[in-house]
């Protein structure tokens, strides 16, 4: 019969796509979370769910991983070796420490980062912090004017807006001068910047490059994967790494309103690590003509008689190690007093939600504070799941009602802190290209504290009769959209 004949047939499709799942999400070592994630999409979502694992789901090729990690030839592979002898040297005791760390737990988070990520401790560093746009921006173009020798900017969104067109203006002024200018932007976030911006900078001299470009007219094979960093380093002297990209929503112009951020100025030796950083990412970027080698004037001699010690680490899907995830788990477990975090996108995996639920648990102020609207609006649902769920606990949740918060911080026991681009969620954990800078100051990190005081002056405090005030489509919302966590 027809019905049968029909009924046969959908079994079939199902059964071959189910089969088809399998096969697909268990071709590569993924973690668990993620291949149940991606194997109710390919399930639920027949044909459908294919078309999106091709674009969102596919790892990066072995190739390619080897390729950017060819890159890491910049720079400052002696100085790493050396630092993690002086270390060694330090923990057997056999001299005095090499290092200005308050506690032996900075000494070991260093070591860490040290060891995963190369990632060199300095110290001597000046250290501005800006919560506002206006006044980064405006201390940004002053610096730009400034320049001598070289302009390299790196930015997840540069948009074709007011202040995009302002300092691109500058730009241009500077590669007319013979300054070198070298902008990188990412395919995706400046998807709505076109190509003829880009080419009056070309026409001044200056170069840029969209990181994971777009190979066949409006398709792009790495859509998932992109770089979220946000660096400036002007003539190697001063460096600029947070949660500021280009464009007027970041001003406070854009559709969510009053915008809180966070940014920090680096005038000191961490700037060869942010500048290493930038010239890995333009030669994995261009093509090999356009690549830059070591230069002395990339990392000059700086005067800087600063207090701040701290490393620059990057984290992204060339690397096996999540290292700023597992910076920052060992960061909350240090813990002695409290652990205060600003998130625009809280998704954390089990090993984030535990080592916040056991500091919390052992007499740790842990603080969590999230932004009172979504941007995106399933990452917004799973992020209320996750806040409502880490109560129990006795980690405390609050909104910020001020516009849209979008810094990225965490401080640890008012001594150490971590200011960059990397959200606390899955996706700037495994999936994006981020940077971080570890600050191991105490002045610093009371700095970013006070930060912290005064938006709480702007924050509604969620308890559990917050979120059980929401009604039942709302909460349902909140659990479908945790389903998906591991893949958003």
């Amino acid at each position: 019969e027809p019905m049968a004949f029909i009924s046969s047939i959908l079994y079939i499709i199902i059964l071959l796509n189910t089969i088809a799942a399998i096969i697909t999400v268990f071709r590569e070592p993924r973690e668990i979370a993620a291949t149940w994630g991606w194997l109710i999409v390919l399930v639920m979502l027949p044909v459908i769910g294919f078309i999106i694992y091709f674009f969102f789901g596919r790892r990066i090729r072995k190739k390619r991983i080897f390729n950017l990690r060819a890159q890491e030839t910049v720079g400052l592979q002696e100085l790493v070796e050396q630092q993690q002898r002086d270390l060694a040297y330090t923990k057997e005791k056999i001299g005095p420490a090499k290092f200005r760390f308050k506690n032996p737990y900075q000494e070991e988070l260093a070591s860490f980062f040290l060891e995963a990520d190369d990632a060199i401790i300095t110290e001597n560093n000046d250290v501005e912090i800006f919560v506002d746009g206006q006044e980064k921006f405006d201390r940004l173009k002053e610096d730009i004017k400034n320049a001598k020798h070289h302009i390299h900017l790196l930015y997840y969104i540069f948009n074709q807006d007011e202040i995009g067109e302002e300092i691109m203006q500058l730009l241009i002024d500077k590669a007319q001068q013979g300054v070198e200018v070298l902008v990188i932007y990412d395919a995706l976030g400046s998807r709505m910047t076109r190509n003829s911006f880009w080419n009056k900078l070309h026409e001044a001299g200056g170069q840029s490059v969209a990181f994971f470009g777009y190979t066949l007219g409006f398709i792009n094979w790495r859509i998932n994967y992109r770089n979220h960093r946000k660096i400036a380093v002007i003539d190697g002297k001063i460096g600029y790494v947070g949660g500021f990209n280009v464009g007027d929503e970041y001003l406070g112009k854009g559709p969510l309103g009053a915008w809180r951020d966070t940014h920090i100025r680096i005038a000191g030796d961490a700037v060869y690590s942010l500048q290493s950083r930038f010239l890995v990412d333009w030669n994995a970027a261009v093509i090999e003509e356009k690549r830059r080698e070591f230069i002395p004037e990339y990392f000059p001699l700086t005067e800087t008689k600063g207090e701040n010690t701290m490393q620059i680490v990057s984290t992204g899907p060339d690397s096996d190690v999540q290292k700023i995830k597992f910076g920052l788990v060992k960061m909350i477990l240090m813990a002695k007093k409290s652990v205060w975090i600003q998130t625009p996108y809280f998704i954390p995996d089990e090993s984030i939600q535990e080592a916040l639920s056991i500091a919390a648990m052992s007499g740790v102020d842990v603080r969590i504070m999230i932004p009172c609207k979504p941007d995106h609006p399933v990452v917004y649902r799973a992020t209320e799941y996750y806040s409502s769920q880490l109560l129990k606990s006795g980690v405390k949740i609050y909104v910020y009602q001020k516009g849209f918060l979008h810094a990225k911080i965490m401080v640890v026991d008012g001594e150490m802190a971590t200011v960059g681009t990397s959200n606390f969620d899955m996706r700037s954990f495994r999936l994006n290209f981020e940077v971080n800078a570890f600050v191991y100051n105490e002045q610093f990190a009371k700095k970013v504290e006070e930060e912290f005081v005064n938006d709480l002056k702007n924050c509604t405090i969620a308890n559990e009769k917050y979120f059980e005030k929401q009604d039942r489509w709302k909460r349902f919302k909140q659990k479908f959209a945790r389903l998906f966590a591991p893949i958003l």
